[in-house]
C-alpha cells in the first residue's frame, strides 16, 4: 500500500532534513509511527499523502506514484483514496458538526451523499460520544470533541488508506481507547491500511507494525 524509496525532503534552507531510504507498509496493516517532537513524523505523513513533495526519491501509495502526479491530480487522489486526520483538525467553523463530518461528500463529485451516508455519519458520531452535538459548531466543542469530529469525517467515505496524526492526543483515557478502537476496527473491517502518528507508547501493542522515525536520517 505504501512504498517509499530514496526519499529526501528539506524545508527551504533550514537544517531539517528527512531521508528515508526505504519504507513499506503492506495493505491492510495498522502501523504506528513514533519519534520525538519535531523529528519528521507529520512531514512523513504529508509526503505519503502528497501534500508535500520531496526533493528526491519516490512515494507510491495504493500503486500510484504520488510523486509523479500534478498538484490537481494529487488533490483528487487524496480525496478519493485517503482519509486524513490532521493535528489541527481542519474543521470549518461556520459548519455544524454534522456538516463537517459530511464535508468530503460536499467537495468530491465522486462521492454520493444520500440518506445511508447521513445515517452512517450519525452512527459514527454516536460511537464517538458526540451524537448529541451534531447541530453544534466547532467553536462550542472541546478539543477532544473536535478531534472526534475529525476522525468521523476521515472514516466516513471508507478510504483505502487512513493517515492520522495524533488522533488520541487531546483525549482523556476513556475516550482515547474508544477512538483508537473505532479507527482500528474500521481498518480491520474494511481491509484499509492505517498509518498513525502517536507519542503514546502504551498504544503500540494494538498495531501490527511500528515505525520509529529515528531509524531514518533526520537532521533538525
Amino acid at each position: 500500500m505504501i512504498e517509499v524509496s530514496g526519499l529526501e525532503f528539506r524545508y527551504g534552507e533550514g537544517e531539517f532534513r528527512l531521508h528515508v531510504p526505504e519504507l513499506r507498509v503492506e495493505r491492510g496493516v495498522a502501523a504506528a509511527c513514533i519519534g520525538p517532537s519535531g523529528s519528521g513524523k507529520t512531514t512523513l505523513l504529508n509526503l505519503i499523502a502528497g501534500i508535500l513533495m520531496p526533493q528526491g526519491g519516490s512515494v507510491v501509495t495504493d500503486k500510484v506514484e504520488v510523486t509523479q502526479l500534478s498538484d490537481e491530480d494529487r488533490r483528487s487522489f487524496r480525496i478519493t483514496h485517503i482519509g486524513l486526520v490532521f493535528q489541527e483538525f481542519e474543521l470549518l467553523e461556520y459548519l455544524s458538526v454534522l456538516d463537517n463530518i459530511l464535508l468530503p461528500y460536499r467537495i468530491n463529485p465522486a462521492l454520493r451523499l444520500d440518506a445511508a451516508v447521513r445515517e452512517r455519519a450519525a452512527s459514527l458520531a454516536e460511537q464517538m460520544g458526540i451524537g448529541d452535538k451534531l447541530g453544534r459548531h466547532p467553536r462550542k466543542l472541546s478539543q477532544g470533541e473536535r478531534q472526534r469530529v475529525a476522525v468521523c469525517r476521515a472514516v466516513l467515505p471508507e478510504p483505502v488508506l487512513l493517515l492520522t496524526d495524533e488522533p488520541t492526543g487531546n483525549l482523556d483515557p476513556a475516550n482515547k481507547g474508544r477512538v483508537l478502537d473505532i479507527i482500528l476496527d474500521y481498518a480491520k473491517d474494511t481491509g484499509a491500511t492505517l498509518l498513525t502518528v502517536t507519542h503514546d507508547h502504551d498504544l503500540l501493542r494494538k498495531f501490527d507494525q511500528v515505525i520509529d522515525i529515528k531509524d531514518f536520517g533526520v537532521i533538525g
